[in-house]
């Protein structure tokens, strides 16, 4: 299965924006491209790169597009 690097932004809080870079065969080639292209924008920006491993490209986007539950803090994990 292929890895496959996205570009989100966050306007709000409801919508996320995916924008597909680039497609790896070799996980550790992905890893490197999306710390290069982290360290290549500002902080603070709204712009996060992903990494998702996936059948499709399709996949992939759902996968980034699934809202998930925050996680629940247990009182001595605080």
């Amino acid at each position: 299965m292929p890895y496959y690097v996205f570009k989100i932004t966050q306007p709000t809080p409801v919508v996320k924006n995916l924008e597909f870079l680039k497609e790896f065969d070799v996980y550790k080639e992905a890893r490197n491209y999306a710390r290069e292209m982290r360290a290549s924008v500002p902080l603070d920006n709204g712009i996060n790169f992903k990494l998702a491993h996936a059948v499709t490209q399709l996949g992939a986007e759902e996968m980034l597009m699934e809202k998930r539950d925050k996680t629940v803090v247990m009182e001595w994990e605080k």
